[in-house]
């Protein structure tokens, strides 16, 4: 019941505080962690070939979703500034606004998005393609990122029941 809910109210955060991480578990080359700082969002990232490293998770603060992604060669971006983005999952389109901001020195975009659709989409898709303008900045391979989607669900169901939700 959980899932729904928080799918359909996905929407603008802050995706990334300042703060200690939990480990929660593996799966499919994730990390699965609980971010105290954003009421016990549960979160998964990796860091990929092209040294992007990337979190995708809930912020319970405001019961929406968030991708966060970083690389050292985003030289160009400005810690504040906002700028269109557009995502693709396989073939599907996901378009946004991204904030400029850091990941432990990296230059780094916060992606909010406001689809209930982003994590069934994400389960099952090969790559995930991050565009600025018609400039594809990042390109990772998600092959097999279902597994960690469903761990980082139940993590954050874990964590609603423990807050007796």
């Amino acid at each position: 019941m959980w899932i729904a809910v928080a799918l359909a109210t996905c929407a603008a955060v802050p995706a990334f505080a300042q703060g200690q991480l939990e480990d929660y578990a593996e799966a499919a080359g994730w990390s699965i962690a609980i971010d105290p700082s954003l009421n016990n969002g549960c979160l998964m990232m990796s860091e990929f070939e092209d040294n992007s490293v990337v979190r995708i998770g809930f912020d319970m603060t405001t019961g929406g979703g968030y991708v966060l992604s970083a690389n050292p060669g985003w030289d160009d971006i400005e810690e504040g500034k906002t700028y269109p983005i557009s995502i693709l999952l396989d073939d599907k389109p996901f378009n946004g606004e991204a904030t400029g901001t850091s990941i432990d020195g990296l230059p780094a975009a916060d992606i909010l998005f406001d689809t209930p659709d982003f994590f069934p989409a994400m389960m099952g898709a090969s790559s995930l393609s991050l565009s600025h303008g018609e400039n594809e900045v990042m390109l990772i391979d998600i092959t097999g990122s279902t597994d960690a989607v469903v761990k980082m669900i139940e993590c954050q169901d874990a964590q609603i029941a423990k807050q007796g939700g």
